[in-house]
């Protein structure tokens, strides 16, 4: 759990039914660098909060304002509400509702560096935020960057020193989803729950194998609002609210220490984001087994969003090259045994099991099978 762990200083930019037989094994999780301390004359986007270690800072330079800027520009082209409008002006119009937007260097090397930028979500309301890891190279003198999903992204994982060998054979595929040709499944065509389970790769519900949780929110937008039916909400039941990834992956605390969202990305093109989470370990980029501790359900908003009771908000992710967006439907898929079919509203929707419905309010067992 990360309550030893220091916190990191954000640098805010003012210029531009039996048990399983054994636990998962532990994970050991990567020290958090210490943080560059506040400071108003750190040159970066305006309107930006900027997160980095004191010595990536140090080994950026004064060049850590223009890997900013391409990063923040990629960030404000991608985000649903901001798209097409001028970096400036996208930036405003967030800061007038109260939303930060956030670009969190965790490391750099030679002409390379990488981290974790996100839009938060409005404060106003229950929904989540948008985040992508991203990584840039220096190329002709200018920075490149690439946001998961993007081709840039895809060819960064190849190439870039900062990307473990365990980490690219989970993010090669992931990345290389976004630049495949169209499929049916990229028009939200529906499949058997057997092809469902195959497409999901056997992903689990966000808690222990054989134990249950209630759940209380079926199928709806990861922002509550817009876009694919891609969240599930969960609270209570047995697991001892010990929230767990859904298969094996690499790891990235996207808030960064001390926050309550996790991005896992999975082997075979599928990644799950878990949000509100309280006592989150620290992993940054890190390999997971399945069913790894993430932390425990809570009402964390660490970028963003709201939380009227203790659940961990999990959502499924993926990218098409029709599908412009980062989470997809749920609708007809398997996880944790458990099919998903949307209800005639977000949130009411049920789950089905050998002839058993389970909807909102409903505890149900996580299955492997």
């Amino acid at each position: 759990m990360l309550s030893g762990l220091p916190a990191r200083i954000a640098v805010t930019a003012l210029a531009v039914t039996g048990l399983l037989a054994a636990a998962p094994s532990a994970q050991t999780a990567p020290r958090v660098p210490a943080a560059v301390s506040a400071t108003a004359a750190d040159p970066s986007s305006s309107g930006v909060t900027v997160k980095m270690p004191a010595a990536v800072a140090d080994r950026l330079g004064t060049d850590r304002k223009a890997l900013v800027d391409a990063v923040t520009a990629d960030v404000l082209s991608r985000a649903r509400d901001t798209g097409g409008l001028a970096p400036a002006t996208a930036a405003g119009r967030l800061a007038a509702e109260g939303r930060k937007v956030v670009v969190d260097v965790r490391s750099a090397s030679r002409d390379w560096a990488r981290g974790v930028a996100y839009v938060e979500a409005s404060r106003a309301r229950h929904g989540a935020p948008e985040g992508w890891l991203y990584l840039a190279h220096r190329e002709n003198g200018r920075w490149v960057s690439g946001l998961e999903g993007d081709r840039e992204f895809a060819a960064h994982v190849a190439g870039s020193p900062l990307v473990g060998a365990a980490e690219r054979r989970s993010m090669t595929a992931y990345a290389e989803r976004a630049a495949a040709p169209r499929t049916p499944e990229a028009h939200g065509a529906q499949v058997s729950p057997a092809v469902a389970q195959a497409n999901t790769n056997g992903l689990l519900l966000p808690w222990m194998p054989d134990h249950y949780m209630t759940l209380t929110g079926g199928p709806h937008a990861h922002d509550s609002a817009t876009g694919h039916w891609s969240a599930l909400d969960f609270a209570g039941g047995n697991a001892s609210g010990l929230v767990r990834s859904s298969r094996e992956g690499t790891a990235t605390s996207m808030c960064g220490a001390g926050g309550g969202w996790t991005r896992v990305i999975h082997p075979g093109g599928f990644s799950t984001d878990y949000y509100h989470m309280r006592n989150a370990t620290y992993y940054n980029g890190t390999a997971i087994s399945r069913s790894a501790l993430l932390g425990s359900i809570g009402t964390d908003t660490c970028a963003g969003g709201s939380a009227t009771g203790p659940h961990v908000h999990w959502s499924l992710r993926t990218y098409d090259a029709n599908y412009n967006g980062q989470y997809t439907w749920l609708n007809g898929r398997t996880i944790g045994g458990w099919t998903w079919w949307n209800g005639s509203g977000q949130y009411s929707g049920c789950g089905t099991r050998l002839g058993v419905t389970a909807c909102p309010g409903t505890a149900l067992y996580n299955r492997t099978g």
